[in-house]
């Protein structure tokens, strides 16, 4: 076909233009090209052969270097599977690109099925730049934008293996549309004090990391064929522990575990929180930046910002600390939210109720909470008190105590004066955790959000947006519908998607719903006869 051209004809007459196909070429230009991960992504599929080759090393070293039939039977597996892994996740980097129109994220994949996901921008709620130390080393990130309905990660979308400076592009493409607003005159909320690393040992991760970690490396050596109690120094050290004085080596093995799990906290601290800060991105988002070896950027856009959670497990509490969690959507499932709501590391208190007022834009609920002394925080009925001393003592003090009488009558007589003695000294920690338990119950409204408080071995204060509740659940069970209790639970379109209020009075449960969230339960407050009260309702 020839190309059309503007100007006469042989007859004079004026020649057809070319506007209708330059139209039609003009939008095809217009269209956002689709582009390809990088071609690294293939050395980062090859990372898993590190733990089979190490195993294999290791074995080796314990062998004096002989290697047996079954391991060179384990180099052919693994060769094969490289082999395997290299041809899919070839054929997998070939078949997948993504683009960004000016609506939606585009991820094309698949070979023989082709699969085209296609998210609207305006969805996207959060990005999450993760670059473990294979990805730093190969100068790239992954990238996971996590959508309003990504609750279980179907909604999720993962980008492997983009160049870093492009990761970063895409991400403020992704959030261009998000919600702008007033931001504070200094956006960075908060940055990494090194001051707060005494607060690193005061967690459960001091004592229970040590067994875990051990458990790992037994399950390990167990896996290459090495049997940790047959190995010369082990038992060594387990005949002087146990030939040595009980009332020496107990207490030393406990404090060798404690520094052990110091030592580890403070490592975990310094790698999770490396180069922490916290800040108002210009387009109106939360994002939080932290990691040494594996780095994370996590983006939260304003809008789903539902509220904060301000959290003191109880050693951090007795040291002064506490940590700050977001409630937020689409940060993934349950897992995933634990990984990315984090806004705080263990730090001063008086430091975390500032991030969490900065986070919320508001001054933060009772600043100068210690206890009940804060007004608008209501307290629960004493007989919320006598539930959490009469569990305590029956699934703490009397199992114990029956187990260890048991044996004492079974076996030997020096386990009957163990049971007594169990439950001389267990009984008053239960008594003192159950009343610090109800101390820390409250509830209550502090302008446009609801503050609930409650735990003890880890004190949690949530304050969420009052507009961001959906519908309330009123619980009970023969027990508390005896002690005239109800438990409260706000449904919430983000963070652990219900957050509970435990052990309200029956009679003041429905009025508090109804005055934190106008509307949602008017129907059973106006015609409670016909409709079985809000209780019964919900």
């Amino acid at each position: 076909m020839s190309t059309p051209w503007k100007g006469s004809g042989d007859d004079g007459a004026p020649a057809p233009t070319a506007a209708p196909y330059a139209d039609e070429r003009s939008a095809t230009q217009a269209a956002p090209a689709w582009r390809r991960l990088s071609p690294r992504t293939l050395l980062v599929h090859c990372g898993w052969l590190g733990a089979p080759l190490g195993s294999l090393a290791l074995t080796a070293l314990a062998t004096g270097g002989r290697i047996t039939g079954g391991a060179w039977f384990t180099l052919a597996a693994i060769a094969t599977a490289f082999a395997v892994v290299t041809a899919a996740g070839l054929i997998r980097w070939a078949r997948t690109d993504f683009r960004v129109t000016g609506e939606s994220l585009d991820v094309r994949s698949g070979l023989l099925t082709r699969r085209l996901r296609s998210v609207p921008l305006h969805r996207i709620r959060t990005v999450d730049l993760t670059a473990s130390p294979l990805h730093r080393l190969l100068g790239v990130t992954v990238l996971r934008a996590g959508t309003a309905g990504s609750k279980e990660g179907g909604g999720e979308l993962s980008l492997e293996a983009l160049p870093v400076a492009e990761g970063e592009r895409l991400r403020a493409e992704l959030l261009a549309r998000a919600a702008t607003g007033a931001v504070a005159e200094d956006p960075v909320l908060a940055r990494i004090s090194w001051r707060w690393l005494r607060y690193a040992p005061l967690t459960f991760w001091v004592v229970g990391g040590v067994f875990a970690a051990g458990g790992s490396a037994y399950r390990a050596l167990h896996e290459m064929g090495i049997e940790p109690w047959k190995l010369g120094f082990v038992r060594r050290a387990f005949e002087e522990f146990g030939n040595g004085m009980l009332w020496l080596t107990v207490p030393a093995a406990l404090l060798a575990v404690i520094a052990l799990g110091s030592v580890g906290a403070v490592v975990l601290y310094v790698e999770n929180w490396w180069s922490y800060r916290l800040e108002w991105a210009d387009a109106g988002t939360l994002r939080v930046h932290r990691g040494l070896l594996t780095t994370r950027s996590v983006t939260i856009e304003r809008a789903r910002l539902r509220g904060v959670v301000l959290r003191e497990p109880l050693l951090l509490r007795a040291g002064g600390g506490a940590t700050v969690r977001a409630v937020a959507g689409g940060l993934g499932n349950k897992e995933e939210n634990r990984k990315r709501s984090g806004l705080l590391p263990p730090a001063p208190r008086r430091e975390a109720v500032r991030v969490a007022g900065g986070t919320m834009q508001s001054p933060f609920p009772g600043e100068d909470m210690t206890g009940r002394q804060e007004g608008f925080l209501m307290g629960h009925p004493r007989v919320a008190l006598r539930r959490r001393r009469m569990r305590g003592l029956l699934f703490a003090v009397l199992p114990g105590s029956a187990l260890l009488a048991g044996l004492g009558a079974a076996f030997t007589p020096v386990l009957l004066h163990a049971a007594w003695i169990y439950a001389l000294v267990t009984t008053p920690v239960v008594l003192w955790l159950a009343r610090d338990a109800y101390r820390n119950l409250g509830h209550g409204i502090a302008g446009r959000h609801l503050v609930a408080r409650s735990g003890t071995f880890s004190r949690d204060t949530l304050v969420l947006r009052r507009d961001a509740v959906a519908a309330w659940t009123f619980t009970t069970s023969p027990f508390t519908r005896r002690a005239g209790l109800v438990t409260l639970t706000a449904a919430v379109a983000a963070g652990e998607e219900g957050y509970r209020i435990p052990d309200l009075a029956e009679g003041a449960a429905p009025g508090f719903a109804a005055a934190a969230t106008p509307g949602i339960l008017d129907e059973f407050l106006t015609h409670p006869a016909r409709n079985g009260g809000p209780a019964a309702a919900a």
